[in-house]
C-alpha cells in the first residue's frame, strides 16, 4: 500500500467510506425500531418492514449494479449510489408515517445496493492485481467497524436525541463523500454485453412478490384473494425466468451454475441458513427493549459482544474447516446457533443478565463460522467462467434470505402477540418465549441440507498474517 500513488490511496478511502456507510446503516436501525414505532404510532412488534424494505431492495438491485458500473463508469455509479443513499436518509428522517419511512428506505436501498459491489469493482480497476488482497483488506475494515459502532451509536442517538438522527447523520457525511468521489475517483468503463433486462424483471418480480406475500395479510392488509395473486405472480415469474435462462448464454444467471454440486448445496443451505440468522439482529434489540425493559443505549451496547465474537472468529475459521471439514462445521454451527439462541432467551427470562454478553459473544463466533464456511463452500468448486456470476447470485440470495428472515420474525411476533403489545410483563415474556422457540426450529432446519455436503479432503490455504501485511 505504501508504494501506491496518493491519488489511489484517496480513492481507496472513498470506497472504504462507502462500505462504512452501508454496513453502519444495516445495524444502526435495529436498535431504534421501538422508538420509531412509538413516534409513528405503530406496534413495535410489527416494525420489521423498515428492515425488509431496505434489504429486499438491495437484493433485487444487486444484479444490475456491476453492469451499470461497467457501462456508465464506476465514478458515476458510485456518486449516484451515495446521492441516492443520502437522499433516502433525508426522507427517512422526515417521515411521519410508517409508509413514508418504508418508501424512503426503498430509495436508500437502491443506493446501498450499488455501494459495495461497485466499490469492489473500483478496487479491481485502480490497484495492481498483486495488491488487490491488501487493498480489499484496507477498504473492508471500516465495513467491519460499522456493525461494531451501529447498535451503540443508534442507542445513544435514540436515547439522548431522537430516532430521526440515525438518518440525519448520514447527510453531511454523504455530501462530503459525493464531492470527494467527483473530484478524486476516475470514471473507468468497460465494454459490456447487452444486459438481460427480461431476466432481471422476472427475477425482481418473483423475489419481491413472494417476499411481500409472506407478510401481505398482516403487514400490508391484503385480502386472501390478493395474497393468492401475489404468490401466483411470484411463482410464475420464477418459472418464466428458469424457462428464459435455459440454454441462454446471455441470461443474468446461467443454469449451468447448478451443475456444480457444492454450489447447489451451498446456495440452498445459504438461503435457508440466512433466513434463521437474519432473524437474530432484528429480534435481539427488540426483545431487550420490549421484553426486558432495556434502554436503547444499553440494548445497543449488548450487541457489541456479538460483533466482536464474529470478527475474532474470522482469524481461525480456515484452521477450523481444515480440521473438521465443511460438513461437520456447517452442521455443528447450525445446531449450535439454534442452541445459543435458546440459551440467550432462557438466561434473559431467568434474569441472568450478566451472562447475556457471553452468550452473544459465542453467538457471534458461531454465526461467523457458519457464514464463512457457507460462502467458501458455495463458490470454491465453480469453474472460472462462472465464478463472477455465481458470486453475484450468492450475494443476491444472501440479501433476499435476510429480508425473508426479518419478515418471518415479524410474522411470529404478530402471531403470538395477537396484533397487540401485551401490557402484562408475563404475557410479553410468553410472546418472546414462543417466538424464540419457533426461531430455534427455523435456525436448526438447514442442518438437514448441510448433512448432504460431501467430505472434502482438500485443504484451504492459510494466509500468513506477516506476509499479508507486507504485501
Amino acid at each position: 500500500m505504501v508504494d501506491l500513488p496518493r491519488s489511489v490511496r484517496w480513492q481507496l478511502w472513498i470506497v472504504a467510506f462507502g462500505f462504512f456507510m452501508q454496513s453502519l446503516d444495516t445495524t444502526i436501525v435495529n436498535t431504534a425500531l421501538p422508538s420509531m414505532a412509538k413516534s409513528l404510532g405503530e406496534n413495535p412488534l410489527h416494525m420489521h418492514m423498515v428492515i425488509v424494505s431496505y434489504v429486499l431492495t438491495v437484493a433485487v438491485m444487486l444484479p444490475a449494479s456491476g453492469w451499470l458500473a461497467d457501462r456508465v463508469g464506476v465514478r458515476n455509479i458510485f456518486f449516484t449510489a451515495i446521492v441516492l443513499f443520502t437522499a433516502g436518509s433525508f426522507f427517512c428522517a422526515q417521515s411521519s408515517t410508517l409508509n413514508e419511512l418504508v418508501m424512503a428506505r426503498v430509495l436508500q436501498g437502491v443506493g446501498g445496493s450499488m455501494m459495495v459491489p461497485v466499490g469492489r469493482l473500483t478496487v479491481m480497476k485502480i490497484v495492481p492485481r498483486d495488491q488487490y488482497m491488501a487493498a480489499m483488506t484496507f477498504v473492508t475494515i471500516p465495513g467491519q467497524v460499522g456493525p461494531l459502532m451501529g447498535p451503540a451509536l443508534g442507542g445513544i442517538l435514540v436515547e439522548y436525541t431522537s430516532w430521526n438522527w440515525i438518518f440525519l447523520i448520514n447527510i453531511p457525511v454523504g455530501i462530503i463523500g459525493a464531492i470527494a468521489t467527483l473530484m478524486l475517483m476516475p470514471n473507468y468503463t468497460l465494454q459490456t454485453r447487452r444486459f438481460d433486462i427480461s431476466g432481471f424483471i422476472w427475477l425482481v418480480l418473483g423475489m419481491a412478490s413472494l417476499t411481500l406475500a409472506l407478510d401481505g395479510q398482516k403487514g400490508l392488509g391484503l385480502t386472501p384473494l390478493m395474497l393468492g395473486g401475489l404468490v401466483l405472480i411470484g411463482l410464475c415469474a420464477i418459472l418464466f425466468y428458469l424457462w428464459h435462462a435455459r440454454g441462454n448464454d446471455s441470461a443474468l444467471f446461467s443454469l449451468n451454475l447448478f451443475r456444480t454440486p457444492t454450489f447447489s448445496l451451498g446456495l440452498g443451505g445459504s438461503f435457508a441458513g440466512r433466513i434463521g440468522s437474519g432473524m437474530l439482529p432484528f429480534m435481539t434489540p427488540v426483545f431487550l427493549q420490549i421484553g426486558l425493559g432495556f434502554s436503547p443505549f444499553h440494548a445497543g451496547l449488548m450487541m457489541i459482544p456479538m460483533v466482536i465474537g464474529s470478527m475474532g472468529m474470522k482469524r481461525v475459521i480456515v484452521q477450523v474447516v481444515n480440521r473438521f471439514g465443511y460438513r461437520r462445521v456447517l452442521v455443528a454451527s447450525t445446531l449450535g446457533l439454534a442452541l445459543v439462541s435458546l440459551l440467550f432467551m432462557s438466561f434473559a427470562l431467568l434474569g441472568w443478565y450478566y451472562l447475556l454478553p457471553v452468550v452473544l459473544f459465542v453467538q457471534g463466533m458461531v454465526n461467523s463460522t457458519r457464514f464463512s464456511a457457507m460462502n467458501t463452500m458455495t463458490l470454491k468448486d465453480l469453474p472460472d467462467e462462472y465464478a463472477s456470476s455465481g458470486n453475484s447470485l450468492l450475494s443476491m440470495i444472501m440479501q433476499l434470505s435476510m429480508s425473508i428472515g426479518v419478515t418471518v420474525a415479524g410474522l411470529l411476533l404478530g402471531l403470538y402477540g395477537h396484533q397487540q403489545v401485551a401490557t402484562d410483563t408475563s404475557a410479553t415474556h410468553h410472546i418472546f418465549l414462543y417466538t424464540y422457540l419457533s426461531m430455534a426450529v427455523v435456525i436448526a432446519l438447514p442442518a438437514l441440507i448441510f448433512r448432504r455436503v460431501p467430505d472434502d479432503i482438500t485443504k484451504n490455504v492459510v494466509i500468513n498474517r506477516r506476509k499479508r501485511s507486507e504485501s
